[in-house]
C-alpha cells in the first residue's frame, strides 16, 4: 500500500450518475470534464471502443493534476452489432426505444485510471439490460421527458427509465456509466484501496 498522504481523486468527467456514484461510494471528487472530441477515435468494436474513450479522456485531464489520481470514463450500448451513444434527437428516441422494446443490449463501459506518476489501467466492463415491451404512448411520454436525449443508449437506469427496465445481467452500476467494483480492483492493482477515500 502506498506510504504517501491520500492523493486527490479527479473524475475526467460531466456526468452527474458517475459523480454521485462515488460520492455514494465514499469518494468525493473533483470533477474536471474533459471536453475530448469523440469524433477522433474510429474504433468498432464496442469494449475497444469505450476503452480508448476512457484513456483519451483521463489522458486529456491527467496532466493538470500530477500527482492526483484522475479517472476517465465512458459508456455506449450495443444493439444488434451497433454502437449507440445519446440519441441525435427526440425522433431518434422515440425510433430507438421502439425497435428496443422486448429487446436486449449490451452497456459497455470504459475505465482508464491514471495515478500520480504516471502508472495508467484501462479495463472495460459490459452489462446486459432487457427491455419490458412497452407502449408506444410510454415511449413518447418517456422521451417527452427528456432524460433519454442525455444518456448512451437513450435510457437512464437510475431515473425514469428504471421503470422500463425489465431485468439486468451483470454490474448494475456499469448501466449507470461506472462499474464500482471494477472501480474498487483498479485501485486495489495501483496500490490504493477504496476505504482509502472514506
Amino acid at each position: 500500500m502506498p506510504t504517501s498522504p491520500r492523493p486527490q481523486f479527479v473524475l475526467a468527467s460531466a456526468s452527474k450518475g458517475r459523480r454521485l456514484l462515488l460520492v455514494g461510494a465514499g469518494i468525493h471528487p473533483f470533477v474536471c470534464p474533459s471536453n475530448f472530441d469523440e469524433d477522433q477515435v474510429a474504433v468498432t468494436d464496442p469494449p475497444k471502443y469505450v476503452a480508448t474513450l476512457a484513456r483519451c479522456k483521463a489522458e486529456s485531464v491527467a496532466p493538470q493534476f500530477p500527482s492526483a489520481l484522475v479517472l476517465g470514463c465512458d459508456s455506449v450500448m450495443a444493439f444488434r452489432g451497433k454502437i449507440y451513444g445519446k440519441p441525435k434527437d427526440r425522433e431518434d428516441a422515440i425510433a430507438r426505444w421502439q425497435a428496443m422494446r422486448g429487446q436486449s443490449c449490451e452497456i459497455h463501459t470504459g475505465h482508464a485510471l491514471i495515478a500520480p506518476g504516471g502508472s495508467i489501467l484501462v479495463r472495460s466492463a459490459a452489462t446486459r439490460v432487457y427491455f419490458s415491451e412497452v407502449d408506444d404512448a410510454t415511449i413518447v411520454a418517456y422521451v417527452n421527458s427528456g432524460e433519454p436525449l442525455a444518456c448512451a443508449g437513450a435510457f437512464s437506469i437510475d431515473g425514469k427509465g428504471g421503470l422500463l427496465i425489465e431485468k439486468i445481467e451483470g454490474c448494475h452500476t456499469n448501466v449507470i456509466g461506472l462499474s464500482l467494483p471494477l472501480l474498487r480492483s483498479m485501485l486495489e492493482e495501483l496500490g490504493y484501496r477504496a476505504t482509502d477515500f472514506w
